[in-house]
């Protein structure tokens, strides 16, 4: 009898013992599992089109009388742009950047000088010259408002980007030929040296339309023709415009 009991008091305790082991066992298992790390999606970090490139052609607005635009005048710009998506999407933004233009204007509005060395402005006929144009080298800041349809896996999307961009004409040049004399006038100082004004970027994919519209004057408001008109030259550049992220 004695046996027995002591049999089963051993065996009790066999087992109280084991179950103690594998509780601690699984209680340590519990304590040493390694944390797994969240995973940031891609989605959240991308952005769009943060280098541009346009190629436009170039014309005045709000012209004297008679004022009219020969051959090609091209404009080209490049430069970046900080793209800051504001809402989860990231398909509504806010872009600032740096940039670099260049400008060309053929026309038949001359600056020459006269026999004191003063400027003079005036509107001549084609036939009166035999080339003439303005030239410009500006640096652009552009502030824009930016939506597209686009997601981190597609580079073809819907976009419409609108904004303001403020320039500064570090370098400007215009050359008048009339046939008998050659005017060449670098830094022109009757030139409004920043100049703004607003733009539209709209398009699909790669192809996208781009207008920019001078709200300030080309030249100062002391400007006037020969003939005493004012000269509130505005300056237009439409064309296309092409982003690379």
């Amino acid at each position: 009898m004695k046996n027995s009991l002591k049999s089963k008091y051993d065996m009790r305790l066999l087992f109280s013992c084991l179950f103690l082991v594998s509780f601690f066992n699984v209680f340590s298992q519990e304590e040493t599992k390694p944390k797994i790390e969240p995973i940031v999606k891609i989605d959240s970090l991308y952005r769009e089109d943060q280098f541009y490139f346009s190629v436009t052609y170039n014309l005045f607005a709000n012209i004297p009388p008679g004022l009219k635009q020969d051959k090609f005048s091209v404009g080209l710009s490049a430069g970046f742009l900080r793209d800051m998506p504001i809402n989860k999407k990231r398909t509504l933004a806010i872009a600032t950047g740096l940039g670099l233009s260049y400008q060309n204007f053929f026309q038949n509005f001359t600056i020459s000088k006269d026999g004191q060395g003063e400027l003079v402005y005036n509107v001549n006929d084609y036939n009166e010259i035999v080339s003439n144009r303005y030239r410009q080298y500006l640096i652009d800041l552009p502030i824009e408002f930016r939506w597209r349809n686009s997601t981190y896996e597609s580079y073809k999307f819907w976009r419409v980007y609108g904004g303001v961009k403020v320039s500064y004409a570090f370098s400007t040049k215009s050359a008048v030929d009339d046939g008998e004399t050659t005017y060449k006038i670098s830094n022109n100082p009757d030139i409004n040296k920043l100049q703004y004004g607003t733009y539209l970027a709209a398009g699909y994919n790669t192809w996208n339309v781009y207008i920019y519209y001078g709200l300030n004057p080309l030249f100062k408001s002391s400007v006037k023709t020969i003939s005493g008109q004012n000269v509130n030259i505005q300056t237009i550049n439409a064309g296309l415009i092409f982003y690379i992220l």
